[in-house]
């Protein structure tokens, strides 16, 4: 099972990570394949494909919100769950990639970019409000 989520992941299928049974290893495997659009969305970028790289920036956004859903669906409390913070965490370099990335691109792709850092900006405020309440 585990052979085939990671071939399905190399292929950028996000159905194939719904899949996964385990909802914390869901939201790793999901943060993961964040990362991995981040790569290609510059290398879309640099290669001149503006749709590609806008894609690839759908996707992580896509791919963060399948992370934070596991956890919420977690019964772990999120107080107690050391995924909650592993998310925070990922999901905070993955906006510095972001920001990175942003820089880099010219100003008619910013909007773009930003609405992605946006995005996950709001997942991770959640996944902070979600960790220090006490209620669950």
């Amino acid at each position: 099972m585990t052979f085939i989520l990671i071939l399905a992941m190399a292929f950028g299928d996000i159905t194939a990570l719904k899949s996964e049974p385990d909802l914390e290893k869901r939201s790793e495997l999901a943060l993961a394949e964040a990362d991995q659009h981040i790569d290609d969305a510059r290398k879309a970028y640099s290669a001149g494909d503006d749709k590609a790289a806008t894609a690839a920036l759908d996707e992580v956004a896509i791919a963060v919100d399948v992370s934070y859903d596991a956890l919420e669906h977690a019964h772990t409390p999120p107080r107690k769950s050391k995924y909650y913070k592993r998310a925070e965490l990922k999901v905070r370099a993955l906006m510095r990639r972001l920001a990175s990335f942003r820089d880099e691109v010219g100003f008619d792709a910013r909007p773009s970019v930003e609405a992605v850092i946006k995005k996950l900006s709001d997942v991770n405020d959640q996944l902070v409000a979600d960790i220090m309440s006490k209620k669950r």
